[in-house]
């Protein structure tokens, strides 16, 4: 495997926790990690941990100074009564975003991690870089929002911006709209946002309308591709390759920044688009072929959301790291998907198989079976009766999104 792409880890990362039982789980990280080494695509040489947390300085390239303030003393072990009353004003006392103890520091540590793999890459020190535990992509400069507290994609793209001047492209693949990160930069003309996800009409945060565009100087740098509840893969692929080849051939980044939440598949319970596994496998690809084709290679990726933490996110998230290496797998999967097979003829060979001591080490944990293979059984996916109505309006809305391009 070539040494041109680094695995960036921080270690408390995994202490951004909101509770037991709530959605975002840092467990996701450890398996997706343990799957990782199960296939010994992780060795030492590509391993790039690091323990720095973003001081306030880093934080305010992105968010107000009281917000920041407020976080810090949220995130005591007993905050004082006068804090907790303000934290309202923050976005940080919702079910879904609630204050939590260390709070500041885990979130800190998240940005660190971006803010790392993007000067990893935009330095020349690596071509590729995955940071995982990154893509908190809803917070606001004055709030958090949608289980984020601190925005560190946004934060790693000021940081590419005031250090480098670089042109940033930011492809956002959660299928909840990537509202924080698109308002930072709606101005921005050096920096384009790229979002395909299920539509605001019926899911959290409620935005990413085709119509916004941008404003002031920055409009014409914002897309949008709000796809119908129950889209399924076909449709999804069609709109985003068509859209993002586009998009990133009008752009031309220096640097593209890809978020990989990976909440559109059938089985996550916060959404209603359709999706199979295939679409974990053919995003990276598509995103790996547009660094190479527009910026040299320049690629950092992101994690972001995904709410089945067993059956999809660790297939999802390793499939991205297997792509920025060159994995066997992940070629295997992109031979396939290029010569049309279905999902119905695969898996086509024992190396599409996760590996055995993956599966018997987390199977008892797990509430639900494990996938054997790395793309699903459709079988277990019933088709959605309205696809062709579904398609024509996606399509549609596609053409709409980048008829100015």
């Amino acid at each position: 495997m070539p040494s041109n792409a680094i695995f960036v880890h921080q270690p408390d990362c995994s202490l951004y926790k909101f509770g037991e039982e709530h959605p975002f789980n840092p467990i996701r990280l450890t398996l997706t990690v343990d799957l990782l080494q199960a296939l010994g695509a992780l060795p030492e040489e590509l391993w790039h941990e690091t323990g720095r947390k973003a001081s306030s300085h880093m934080l305010a390239l992105a968010h107000r100074q009281d917000y920041i303030e407020a976080v810090r003393q949220l995130s005591m072990q007993t905050p004082a009564p006068e804090e907790q009353d303000s934290s309202g004003q923050f976005g940080l006392n919702t079910e879904e975003t609630p204050f939590f103890p260390g709070m500041h520091d885990a979130a800190a540590a998240i940005v660190a991690g971006s803010v790392e793999a993007a000067e990893q890459v935009m330095s020349g020190n690596a071509l590729h870089a995955y940071h995982m535990a990154g893509g908190l992509h809803h917070a606001f400069p004055e709030r958090g929002s949608g289980f984020c507290v601190y925005n560190d994609a946004a934060v790693a793209i000021k940081h590419l911006r005031e250090t480098y001047n670089a042109r940033v492209l930011y492809i956002d693949t959660d299928v909840h709209h990537g509202d924080g990160v698109q308002w930072i930069f709606y101005n921005d003309p050096d920096v384009c946002t790229y979002s395909i996800h299920e539509t605001g009409k019926f899911l959290f945060p409620g935005t990413g309308y085709v119509y916004e565009k941008g404003t002031d100087a920055g409009v014409g740098t914002c897309f949008n591709l709000p796809m119908e509840p129950y889209t399924e893969d076909d449709s999804w692929l069609e709109c985003f390759r068509s859209s993002i080849t586009k998009v990133a051939a009008a752009f031309k980044p220096d640097i593209i920044i890809s978020q990989h939440g990976c909440d559109a598949h059938a089985y996550d319970p916060l959404s209603h688009i359709h999706c199979s596994m295939r679409i974990y496998s053919e995003m990276p690809a598509i995103i790996h072929e547009l660094a190479h084709a527009f910026t040299g290679g320049k690629w950092v990726a992101l994690g972001g959301g995904g709410y089945d933490l067993w059956r999809v996110v660790p297939r999802a998230w390793a499939l991205v790291w297997l792509t920025m290496i060159d994995h066997p797998i992940a070629l295997e999967l992109a031979s396939k998907a290029a010569a049309g097979l279905e999902e119905a003829e695969l898996p086509l060979g024992s190396k599409l198989r996760l590996p055995q001591q993956w599966l018997d080490k987390w199977q008892e944990s797990s509430p639900s079976e494990l996938p054997e293979w790395w793309l699903d059984d459709l079988t277990n996916i019933p088709p959605i009766p309205r696809r062709s109505e579904i398609e024509a309006k996606n399509r549609a809305i596609c053409e709409i999104a980048i008829q100015d391009l």
